[in-house]
């Protein structure tokens, strides 16, 4: 069952399910390191990651479909400064 529907800005969505989400958190705590650290050199690497994990522990949605994402992330040329601005109190990724 999916849990919620993340889009990756420029490249579409994917279907998560509840249990890919703690380590999901996970990564997204790795990128909120970063930005806090400012550290360009752990940021990149970690932000790819974390998209990567999407990618990988996700379902393409289907482009056809009018649902609503329910957490949208950068893609994977974000600046710290852009993605910075995408976060909550809980990351990228809330929980």
């Amino acid at each position: 069952m999916t849990a919620m529907i993340i889009r990756i800005l420029g490249e579409g969505q994917f279907d998560i399910a509840e249990e890919a989400l703690d380590r999901l958190n996970e990564l997204d705590a790795a990128v909120e390191a970063a930005i806090e650290a400012d550290d360009e050199t752990t940021f990149r690497p970690a932000l790819v990651a974390l998209l990567d994990g999407v990618r990988t522990v996700g379902v393409r949605h289907a482009d056809d479909a009018l649902d609503e994402s329910d957490l949208i992330l950068p893609p994977d040329d974000a600046s710290i400064a852009e993605v910075r601005q995408m976060l909550s109190d809980d990351g990228l990724i809330p929980g």
